[in-house]
């Protein structure tokens, strides 16, 4: 079904809106009128609740929706909307929530249209305005596309599955409003009259351990044997990151001494790690008043630095520079450098030459590939340019970078700077070739980030600067197919400049450390975030920020966690999952210092599959605990000095102030005991209530799609 569904516009019309004032809508709804102000729909104020509902002319499978823009970039665009989805306009459920730019350029959004792999169908699209980008000012929709299909043949076994979906789960909330109430003759003769199971067996049996027996010995086995299987994984990829920054203090060898040594304070130097061998190279770079040539290697298991050259062109390698761009092959122990920056009035004909340069680490020889790339058919000497390697089919790509020419052909005030286009080189041919120019659909940009991602094959570029105008983009060009996808996504990080960014093939996510942005006012601005986005969901999450300014703060923490800065090197062990930070220039207002040489390491932490089980054994026991003290404080008092001693995270606070709180409960429950004992009758039906209660904060950790519906029965009666 899902292969033959197809894709065509939908018709519809408008069937409600709320607080929206009706100006206009084109007789044809398939125009867009991005030049007619008054072509939009436009709310009344920007309180909410606001939303428009779009009636289809029969039930659909919708698969995208685009925003269609005024001409040029307008207040009450959409910073933040909603979209949701159903057959009726009073039963929907959330399909999308994204954002605009505040640009003229139409955006598509893929909507949600799936449920455990099957297509559902909508008659009714709710959109929901959330934010405008002007803060006091009413939402407008300028136009409106809806991409899908309402063909019969393809739409009717939707709407059965759906059908017979929405069935089983009233089925599944009646099973679970039973149990939850202890209506165990109704909850057995539903499930046996219908076969429908409320969860996965391993889920049932853990409620009848728990809630039914008060086996807590049993339950731990069980959430040990879930935890074997893996199945906290999908709840802990859920959870957001918490990075840890760790200062580094390397050691060099001299002699039988061990003395402090590191590469001395620059900024656009460049780095790169040879996973292999657990080792980061360093190359060149600006400390101030002079361009480097030295080449820096650093052990990571042994935490020194060595330098390999002091200056790599005495050795037949690339002259002192900067802003150049630097690959590693780990599998074939090669280095590639390529460009730099010169400044105008050193440049010649002479000079502006690309030479391009290959360092092979186990003979430690340089070999220059070529003195011309230009000439060779690649590209022009550029900086600030970004490169990334293939290294499964050995090939360099290089895009972008501000093509560097000399004073005297009058290029630098007279015209439009030039940019690089995007090049490919193939080592084993030693063969160049121009696979775009700086065109539209590929706009080439400087201090823009590029990442290549070996299993999809593509290559994702974003933010950068393109003379006067700084990028926040994001698309994904496939070297194989020559394929670019713009990547729709409202909630990116801030346009930026010199951001440094990273890949997890694995993982299959882009991590982004802020650098140089520009604010409402065109001011340089520097402040730490630290971003993730997730390639499979198409989301970013922001992991970390310190928006902290001022040398008297910097000048305290500048050793708990790094200053921002710009003109820095980020590079990523993705097999050990550490970040490595090396130097680069403070902004203005953090350090008085003009170049820093401060290195760092950051990993990106969850809690493990062991901590999760640690902590459901702790709520386990900590549960078993409070009952026992209800009949008997002694040995009550001995298992919480044992046993549950034993699994309290005592670094966590909150965890340790709870443990130390239990033993109060201790001379409560003594005072009680008489009461307790005459209401035995009770007793039973408040351990049932209160076991439930442990039992879906356990079932929390578990994949949904093995779980009791979220959802409960009585939440579905209308308040009179």
């Amino acid at each position: 079904m899902a292969a033959n569904a197809g894709t065509q516009i939908l018709k519809y019309t408008v069937h409600k809106w709320s607080s929206f004032s009706y100006n206009y809508v084109p007789e044809n709804v398939y125009v867009d009128s991005p030049s007619d102000q008054s072509s939009r729909w436009s709310s009344d104020s920007n309180h909410p609740p606001q939303f428009l509902i779009l009636k289809l002319e029969r039930p659909s499978v919708v698969k995208s929706i685009t925003f269609g823009k005024y001409e040029k970039t307008h207040v009450c665009n959409l910073k933040k909307f909603k979209v949701f989805g159903g057959l009726t306009d009073d039963h929907v459920v959330e399909l999308l929530e994204s954002g605009l730019k505040n640009d003229h350029l139409s955006e598509q959004f893929v909507l949600k249209c799936e449920i455990e792999d099957h297509y559902f169908p909508c008659r009714y699209i709710k959109i929901v305005p959330i934010q405008a980008w002007g803060p006091n000012f009413n939402f407008s929709i300028w136009y409106i596309e809806l991409r899908g299909t309402d063909k019969w043949e393809v739409v009717k076994p939707c709407i059965n599955w759906f059908n017979s979906y929405r069935e089983k789960e009233a089925i599944r909330l009646c099973l679970k409003h039973f149990r939850q109430r202890q209506f165990i003759e109704a909850y057995d003769a539903l499930q046996k009259k219908t076969k429908v199971e409320l969860e996965h067996p391993i889920l049932t049996e853990l409620h009848d351990k728990l809630v039914k027996q008060g086996d807590f010995d049993a339950c731990e086995s069980l959430v040990w044997r879930a935890c074997q299987e893996r199945l906290f994984d999908q709840y802990i990829g859920l959870l957001d990151y918490k990075p840890k920054w760790t200062p580094i203090k390397p050691m060099t060898k001299v002699g039988e001494l061990l003395t402090e040594n590191r590469p001395g304070m620059r900024g656009g130097h460049q780095m790169c790690v040879d996973i292999l061998a657990d080792t980061l190279y360093l190359f060149g770079g600006w400390d101030g008043s002079q361009d480097l040539a030295d080449l820096w290697a650093y052990h990571i298991p042994s935490r020194t630095w060595s330098c390999v050259c002091k200056n790599t062109e005495e050795e037949g390698g690339p002259s002192a520079r900067s802003c150049h761009k630097m690959c590693l092959d780990h599998e074939r122990k090669q280095i590639f450098i390529l460009g730099r920056y010169l400044d105008s009035t050193v440049r010649t004909s002479d000079n502006l030459k690309s030479d391009f340069y290959m360092y092979d680490i186990g003979s430690a020889k340089w070999t220059i590939i070529t003195e011309d790339t230009h000439a060779m058919g690649g590209p022009k000497l550029i900086f600030d340019h970004q490169m990334v390697m293939d290294i499964e089919r050995r090939t360099l790509f290089v895009f972008g970078g501000r093509v560097l020419t000399s004073a005297g052909e009058g290029v630098e005030r007279t015209s439009e700077p030039e940019f690089s286009g995007l090049y490919a080189y193939h080592v084993p041919t030693n063969t160049w070739k121009q696979v775009m120019t700086d065109c539209a659909e590929l706009r080439s940009r400087i201090g823009h980030s590029m990442l290549f991602h070996p299993k999809r094959r593509v290559l994702y570029v974003f933010a950068g600067q393109r003379a006067k105008e700084y990028l926040n983009d994001f698309f994904s060009y496939n070297v194989d197919t020559g394929q670019i996808e713009i990547i729709a996504d409202g909630t990116i990080p801030a346009a930026g400049f010199t951001q440094r960014a990273t890949i997890d093939p694995d993982s299959d996510e882009i991590h982004v450390l802020s650098g140089l942005s520009k604010d409402k006012d065109k001011r340089d601005n520097v402040k730490n975030s630290f971003w993730v986005y997730d390639i499979s969901k198409n989301k970013w999450s922001c992991v970390y920020k310190n928006e902290n300014s001022g040398q008297q703060y910097w000048t305290k923490m500048q050793h708990v966690e790094p200053v921002p800065r710009f003109a820095h090197q980020l590079v990523y062990d993705h097999v050990h999952k550490v970040h490595y930070l090396f130097g680069g220039n403070p902004g203005k207002e953090s350090l008085p210092k003009m170049r820093l040489d401060d290195f760092w390491t950051l990993k990106l932490c969850r809690p493990t599959a062991e901590n999760l089980l640690r902590r459901c054994k702790y709520l386990i026991r900590k549960f078993k605990f409070q009952e026992m003290s209800e009949s008997d404080s002694r040995s009550a008092m001995l298992y919480l000095q044992a046993s549950l001693a034993e699994i309290v995270d005592h670094n966590n606070p909150e965890e340790r102030s709870e443990f130390q709180l239990l033993a109060s409960t201790l001379f409560k429950a003594e005072e009680e005991e008489d009461v307790f004992n005459e209401m035995a009758g009770v007793e039973t039906s408040e351990h049932y209530q209160s076991r439930t209660e442990l039992f879906d904060k356990l079932v929390a950790f578990f994949p949904e799609q093995m779980t009791q519906p979220k959802g409960n029965l009585v939440d579905l009666i209308p308040m009179m």
